[in-house]
């Protein structure tokens, strides 16, 4: 996968800041020597090379996103002239080992392999040049050029490790980037598969998910050459053998080849080798059309809940892929989870609102418009017989539609968005208040304590409404003629009391909303919306003399 600019940058500086140790050390060594044996221009040559090493650096440091680089080229030449210049062995070794490291953190891994054979047999000769033939130095040669590719090797394996951990780090980086609530689920979970079959050349990429208490499976698929999304399947829990495959609790490898199955896994609570490692049904070889497969545990809330499996690779699956898949896994797990809770918790909150709307028109307007339609019949009847009669009660009927009609108007302003702020409740509160008094003719006084309101905005809005609805209930079905409210603030929390004169609720004394909702009991959508906010709600009735309503939010 090929490196993000910022990765880039981090591994240039890391090659900018070692160019400059090695060196360093290389002149040291240099230094070290018996002074008739250096030269002095090897000498000055190797300290006019750190001077600039450490410009680079210095350069970096300040310019912060700068991307001047000494060419890798320009490294290896000056390794080459460092080689005929110095005497000293051990000093060039360091240049060695820095052009090494370069290399691989570049990803160019047959250059660093070439470097380092060809650096061990250089060495090698130019020993064995400078030294007499004896049995006993041949030894020695083939010991220098041993030391020289295996400190080789392990230096381009520390940098192809640093590589290769930061392509990993913007894999995971770049899968939690796809698991966002916006695409929506199953769009997420595609994606997401289609990563890992990339990353793994696999044919297939399937998340299964068992959900206890819908008692479903959710499967989602995804092939490598497919182009149309699909959504999930939804299976029963008879089919949980084929999709988990074995037990959660075992991180899993399988082939199937040749008649003969096998593979290797381990406990993913321990990490302890599973010997007698039991093969997934034949209903998962079936399912997929598996010839091998790779099967690890993803966890929701703590507890296994699902299986990721990658099916069929192009080369062999080893044990360093089914560690890699498990750290993937591990990652992705958590951001997985909010995606399915944010969805449930929209889907609840969509639910809720079509419960509250449909009984709204149910308990309001289409009881009225059934009490029309029986009116109406019964004009019919009477209108040859009773015409005078007839035209009041037209009249009557006529109010009626226009106080529905209101009704209904207000209802749909009610759905629509709105956006409360701090800075905007009072003002909107107030209006509301004055529109309130204009349409229903009753008396109305807001008191609101405190001019600065200081509220989160979700807080704001969840109270303007609950506010809203109060004054409405108050108008549909309490017959009062004065109405009082109160908001006010302090450090802990935000209270609104709205409190009128008219025939109260048909129950006796003060109430939690925990309580009405044991007594099924007190206004539905008002409970609903004090607890989406962490409030509580108390009623307080007086039959014939009025009620009063009291909601208290948290401020932390």
């Amino acid at each position: 996968m090929p490196l993000d600019s910022a990765e880039r940058l981090y591994l240039e500086r890391q090659v900018t800041l070692a160019r400059a140790v090695l060196v360093a050390l290389a002149l040291v060594a240099l230094l070290e020597m018996s002074g008739t044996t250096q030269r002095p221009a090897s000498v000055l040559f190797l300290a006019a090379y750190l001077v600039v090493a450490l410009a680079v650096v210095v350069y970096q440091r300040i310019v912060g996103e700068g991307h001047f680089q000494i060419p890798l080229a320009a490294d290896v030449a000056i390794l080459a002239v460092f080689l005929v210049l110095t005497p000293s062995v051990s000093a060039s070794w360091f240049l060695f080992l820095f052009v090494v490291f370069a290399l691989a953190t570049r990803g160019s891994t047959r250059a660093m392999l070439g470097l380092v054979s060809a650096a061990s047999v250089a060495i090698i000769l130019r020993v064995a040049a400078t030294e007499p033939f004896s049995w006993r130095g041949l030894w020695r040669w083939l010991s220098i050029g041993l030391g020289t590719l295996v400190s080789g090797l392990g230096m381009g394996f520390l940098g192809a490790r640093e590589r290769d951990h930061l392509e990993r780090r913007q894999f995971l980086e770049k899968l939690t980037q796809l698991l966002q609530f916006d695409r929506g689920l199953t769009e997420s979970i595609r994606q997401t598969l289609g990563e890992l079959i990339l990353e793994f050349g696999c044919e297939q990429a399937c998340l299964a998910i068992r959900d206890d208490e819908l008692e479903r499976i959710f499967v989602w698929k995804v092939r490598a050459a497919e182009r149309e999304p699909t959504g999930p399947e939804t299976l029963s829990p008879s089919r949980s053998d084929t999709f988990l495959a074995d037990a959660f609790e075992v991180s899993l490898c399988w082939e199937y080849k040749d008649g003969k199955n096998g593979g290797f896994g381990w406990d993913r609570r321990t990490g302890h080798r599973v010997r007698a490692l039991l093969a997934p049904p034949p209903s998962t070889r079936e399912e997929f059309g598996a010839r091998s497969l790779l099967a690890v545990t993803i966890d929701a809330g703590g507890r296994p809940a699902g299986r990721v499996l990658l099916i069929n690779p192009e080369k062999r699956f080893t044990p360093a892929d089914l560690r890699w898949l498990e750290q993937i896994v591990r990652h992705i797990g958590p951001p997985m989870e909010n995606v399915f809770r944010l969805r449930h918790l929209r889907a609840r909150a969509v639910e809720s609102e079509r419960s509250r709307i449909s009984r709204d028109l149910h308990d309001g307007i289409l009881q009225t418009l059934l009490s029309l339609n029986i009116q109406l019949d019964v004009l019919r009847r009477k209108f040859p017989w009773t015409p005078e009669q007839a035209g009041k009660e037209l009249e009557t009927l006529q109010t009626t539609v226009k106080q529905e009609s209101e009704e209904l108007r207000r209802m749909v302003t009610d759905l629509r968005p709105i956006r409360v702020e701090s800075a905007d409740m009072r003002e909107l509160m107030f209006g509301f208040a004055e529109r309130y008094r204009n349409e229903s003719g009753l008396a109305v006084d807001l008191f609101i304590e405190d001019r600065n309101l200081r509220l989160p905005d979700r807080i704001c809005r969840e109270m303007f409404q609950i506010y809203r609805e109060a004054l409405n209930n108050v108008k549909k079905h309490a017959s009062a003629s004065h109405v009082v409210v109160k908001l006010g603030q302090d450090e802990a929390k935000v209270s609104l009391v709205v409190d009128d004169n008219g025939r109260g609720f048909s129950f006796s004394g003060q109430f939690t909303s925990e309580e009405l909702d044991r007594l099924r009991l007190g206004p539905i959508s008002i409970k609903e919306r004090t607890r989406s906010v962490g409030g509580t709600l108390t009623v307080e009735s007086n039959p014939g003399h009025g009620a009063r309503l009291t909601v208290e939010i948290p401020l932390n």
